[in-house]
């Protein structure tokens, strides 16, 4: 039993993930127990290269009992070739850089690659991970991700997108690009239920954040996810839509990410994390919103997407929490 299973077996006792009514995977003989939780993410820039770097160094930092979770990056054959050193720093925190494989049919649409290495991640865990946690490299732990362990009888945990980008409000009809969409990926009306978004408190269709989302690797979430993505991509239809409105040819893959929860699971199966998981924080400054996102007394992760390239003069100050936890952050985008 490796160190990370040995220092869950005080929590094994009261966690729910590893009770008699959460099954894990099934072991054939000589299997070694699963791991019960990965942590995968995909990089393609030197920038992500940094971030995933600081994402593993805070999980090794602040995520208590689960701080020596694996963590797999993926990156192209191509990208690891030339930036293996500075991938080496994210090895150094003890994550495993891993060469993602690419698919042809899907990469006209921006962010494809993110999916693809999902599905690969979830192919190479299933039967030997509990639960898959696919995050996008702008993730800071501040807290045991203990959310990320789900309840018994859920298959997958989620957080909605922070604000509406292209997605339909719930009692809006569908243009033709969502109509066509749900149509390919033969989404029913009785599937869709709503769902609030942090930012801006405005109820939408399921429209799920790529950037977390934690799934059983036995219900294929993932693998399904890029199969919706190649269902979308061929057809002519969807690409007319996307070639009128970028935002659409930008935000395809978190659409199939819908397709692939709805078509793939019951609402039952589903389980949606607290607001203290995924936490965005500055979104307003970047985005708008209508509320602010200063306050760290609760996160256990945090997203900032692109607020370090250029951050205004002062910018910890606006926030509240642990001052241990803000001057870790405000070091790390200082060096």
């Amino acid at each position: 039993m490796n160190r990370f299973l040995r220092g869950l077996t005080a929590f094994a006792s009261t966690a729910a993930f590893l009770s008699a009514s959460t099954p894990l995977p099934v072991l054939t003989p000589g299997q070694e127990e699963p791991v019960p939780l990965v942590i995968t993410t995909f990089v393609e820039t030197p920038e992500e290269i940094l971030w995933a770097s600081i994402m593993v160094e805070s999980l090794r930092t602040f995520g208590g009992r689960l701080k020596d979770a694996p963590v797999w990056v993926y990156a192209s054959k191509e990208f690891r070739a030339a930036e293996s050193e500075s991938l080496a720093r994210i090895a150094s925190f003890g994550a495993e850089v891993r060469t993602g494989r690419s698919e042809e049919g899907v990469t006209w649409f921006p962010l494809s690659g993110k999916v693809v290495a999902a599905s690969q991640a979830e192919t190479e865990a299933a039967g030997k991970v509990a639960y898959l946690a696919r995050l996008d490299p702008d993730t800071i732990f501040l807290d045991e991700p203990d959310e990320f362990l789900l309840p018994g009888d859920k298959d997958l945990g989620y957080r909605p997108v922070f604000h509406r980008t292209i997605s339909p409000l719930y009692e809006e009809p569908l243009d033709v690009y969502w109509s066509r969409a749900y149509e390919l990926m033969g989404i029913k009306a009785s599937e869709i239920f709503p769902v609030v978004m942090p930012a801006d408190g405005e109820t939408i269709r399921p429209y799920f954040q790529a950037g977390c989302i934690v799934v059983r690797p036995e219900r294929g979430i993932m693998r399904k996810w890029e199969e919706m993505l190649s269902l979308l991509a061929a057809d002519p239809l969807i690409k007319e839509s996307c070639g009128t409105d970028p935002r659409k040819r930008y935000f395809t893959f978190q659409v199939a990410l819908t397709g692939a929860v709805l078509k793939g699971l019951p609402r039952a199966a589903m389980h949606a994390f607290s607001d203290r998981v995924n936490y965005p924080i500055f979104f307003k400054e970047m985005f708008g919103a209508k509320r602010e996102f200063h306050d760290l007394n609760r996160a256990v992760t945090v997203r900032y997407e692109q607020f370090f390239a250029n951050p205004p003069p002062g910018w910890d100050k606006k926030l509240t929490g642990p001052a241990d936890k803000i001057a870790w952050i405000k070091e790390r985008f200082s060096r």
